[in-house]
């Protein structure tokens, strides 16, 4: 009896699986020296191209499967030292993995990739191919389309060819959709099957590894064991170590891989064992978890933290003798969340390995454009910020990248001629800092220019003066349509692109910072919460409303004398705090809150500092310093100025949480009711 097993469940498996690999043979194309490549990194390039190619091939990718299978004979050749590397050899790889990156977008799309690319890149790997002294091989055998699958091919057996196919520890669901798959690889001469394992004798033309990579998408490489089928003579293709082998070089976290010549089969057989140990260890020490998951775990938990705190909040009125044991309970219960919060909020954490690793092809491109020599260094890769800010910061990061490439350092002639090495150096680092991660891009270049960009800014007709701060004219370069680039190329000189980078970031509750020295180059820091989950807040008290304000913008907080206050000439009041003088801003005038303190001597002034300004908030009373669990208040209301988010608080109340930069760029000069 049969069983119709549906392929497409194991689709997303591949994709992101295949998505990993494409990430590691990129990076290691762009690390590899030319002049004398690492054997292991040559072998775990050909290793990630053949898996792509068995997993493309059982699923019925075809365009990918081509497309891998001819460029993984043109790494073959190169890893056994038959093809000797060039910069043009290794672009041509990148070109083609960026192909299989398309491709790879277009099925997991549920669309077919664009055929004339396919056509002109197997064009270019088999003239390459033909070029360096190999035979322009043919295309790769296609596998039908999973939806429709093809009947067993009957391969004829070479003589002594067939093979004994053997998976261990296979659940009956699995074995079903593994026999399928064999039989599309050649003749099924024979069967064995019980609850967990399940031998075939196959008559087929299909290699070993080629096998073990078909199987590797459904179980793990140390389950199948390929050896010659009874009675069959012995061949280069059945001999147990190279099946052994094999099995450890299709594995995808394999890290040992067998030179080109062996030399002796026991060393072959070890390197294997260890290789297959190695992935079962990466593999059996994660799960893959939909993000759609953890979001609803992260939920749950802040939901939990509202009902501790609810709790709390009730028993606050018991009295703690006789309730002892009720009040142990609670504050276990409390320290409990916290930590479950905290190991949650883990989760959705990411190195921003994840973010700079894409740079080095894209600085690798555009200094071969520009004709500049540039050296990436970074540092701070396993710095983690929560993985929805994470995805938002790559095209922000981007286009800073872009512009120190391409405005910032200068030609090698022209650093030579200004006394500094023709090759220069773009850094990008990460680094947390409180309760923010500091990311930065420094390049070692010409610098701003102070006078340009003030002769622009007036031509735009933006309100400058020369007495303004260096900081102060750095922040133009952020004016939407500013830019000082003489020429309009394909990179950058539109105007376009410096203002969207900063409203993105304060979209993510983060701010923009510039530095620059001439001559010598500028960094563009970028300053962003670690989540946008959580938030250790200061709650006060305005009218019969709950405020909270993040703890990381709270310097102090103090009350204020009447000798403090002074009536600047725009009616609006600024307050002396040792030899400075600070916008102070009422909370209650920008929120239109009733029954609020109006004289300042007699509420509370909070100094605050965002994008690097201080200013005085005035609020009634302070009531305390907690965790608050952020809840979106444009998803559940609507957007609204000078708040960035909501919470609930112990008692069931809404507290509103205060955007305190969009209030240091907005409310300080214009105190309006932005509630109406």
């Amino acid at each position: 009896m049969s069983v119709d097993i549906d392929i497409t469940q194991f689709y997303q498996t591949f994709f992101e699986e295949a998505e990993e690999l494409l990430v590691e043979m990129e990076q290691l194309l762009l690390g590899l020296d030319i002049e004398a490549p690492d054997a292991e990194d040559l072998n775990a390039i050909f290793r990630a191209a053949h898996s792509i190619k068995g997993g493309a091939a059982t699923f019925g990718f075809s365009a990918l499967t081509e497309t891998t299978h001819l460029l993984e004979n043109l790494l073959d050749r190169t890893r056994r030292r038959e093809l000797a590397l060039s910069r043009a050899i290794i672009d041509t790889f990148l070109e083609t993995k960026d192909v299989l990156q398309d491709q790879l977008n277009a099925y997991r799309n549920g669309t077919e990739p664009d055929p004339q690319t396919l056509a002109r890149i197997c064009a270019v790997l088999q003239q390459l191919a033909y070029e360096t002294g190999g035979e322009a091989p043919a295309p790769a055998p296609v596998a039908a389309a999973p939806a429709a699958p093809p009947a067993p091919a009957a391969v004829a057996a070479p003589a002594g060819g067939a093979l004994k196919v053997r998976l261990l520890n296979v659940s009956k669901d699995d074995q079903v959709l593994l026999r399928e798959e064999l039989g599309n690889l050649g003749e099924i001469l024979g069967e064995t099957q019980s609850d967990s394992e399940l031998a075939i004798e196959l008559a087929t033309q299909c290699s070993p590894d080629d096998i073990v990579a078909v199987c590797c998408f459904v179980i793990d490489a140390e389950q199948i064991v390929i050896e010659p089928a009874s009675g069959a003579a012995p061949t280069a293709a059945s001999a147990a170590p190279a099946a052994t082998e094999a099995m450890a070089a299709s594995a995808p976290a394999a890290v040992v891989a067998a030179p080109a010549a062996a030399p002796a089969a026991a060393k072959d057989k070890e390197r294997a064992k260890a290789g297959a140990a190695a992935a079962h260890h990466q593999e059996s020490g994660s799960i893959r978890v939909p993000t759609e998951k953890v979001d609803q775990i992260i939920n749950l938990v802040g939901e939990l933290v509202i009902t501790q705190s609810m709790l709390a909040q009730t028993a606050s009125s018991l009295d703690p003798v006789l309730f002892d044991r009720l009040f142990s309970g609670m504050g276990q219960l409390e320290r409990n969340a916290r930590d479950l919060q905290e190991a949650v909020m883990s989760i959705r954490m990411m190195p921003m390995d994840y973010v700079f690793s894409r740079f080095p092809r894209l600085v690798r491109d555009l200094a071969a454009k520009l004709g500049k020599q540039i050296d990436l260094v970074t540092f701070g890769k396993a710095t983690e910020l929560d993985k929805s800010l994470i995805e938002r910061i790559i095209d922000p990061l981007t286009h800073l990248v872009r512009n120190s490439l391409d405005h910032g350092i200068e030609t090698p002639d022209k650093r030579v001629a200004a006394g500094k090495d023709a090759t220069g150096q773009l850094i990008l680092s990460a680094q947390h800092h409180g309760g923010n991660i500091v990311i930065e891009v420094s390049d070692d270049g010409g610098g701003l220019r102070r006078d340009k960009i003030l002769a622009k800014a007036m031509q735009n007709g933006l309100p400058v003066s020369e007495s303004m701060s260096d900081e102060e004219v750095w922040q133009l370069i952020f004016a939407p349509g500013f830019s000082t680039a003489e020429a309009v190329t394909d990179l950058s000189g539109r105007g376009v692109g410096m203002d969207v980078v900063k409203r993105n970031i304060q979209e993510m509750g983060g701010h923009v910072e510039i530095s620059s020295r001439p001559g010598n180059g500028t960094t563009t820091r970028i300053v962003l919460p670690l989540t946008l989950a959580i938030l250790d807040g200061m709650s006060v008290k305005v009218g019969e409303e709950t405020f909270i304000l993040p703890l990381n913008c709270v310097m102090e907080s103090l009350q204020p004398k009447a000798d403090d206050v002074r009536t600047a000439a725009n009616t609006e009041r600024v307050m002396h705090v040792r030899g400075e003088y600070l916008p102070l801003l009422e909370l209650h005038r920008v929120f239109n809150v009733e029954n609020a303190v109006q004289e300042p001597t007699q509420g509370i002034a909070i100094i605050l500092q965002a994008e690097g300004k201080r200013f005085a908030l005035l609020v009634d009373q302070l009531i305390g310093q907690h965790q608050v669990v952020l809840k979106n208040l444009e998803t559940n209301y609507r957007k609204v100025p000078g708040i960035s988010a909501a919470t609930i608080l112990g008692d069931g109340s809404v507290a509103l949480i205060v955007d305190v930069a969009a209030l240091q760029r907005t409310g300080v000069r214009r105190q309006e009711p932005a509630l109406a």
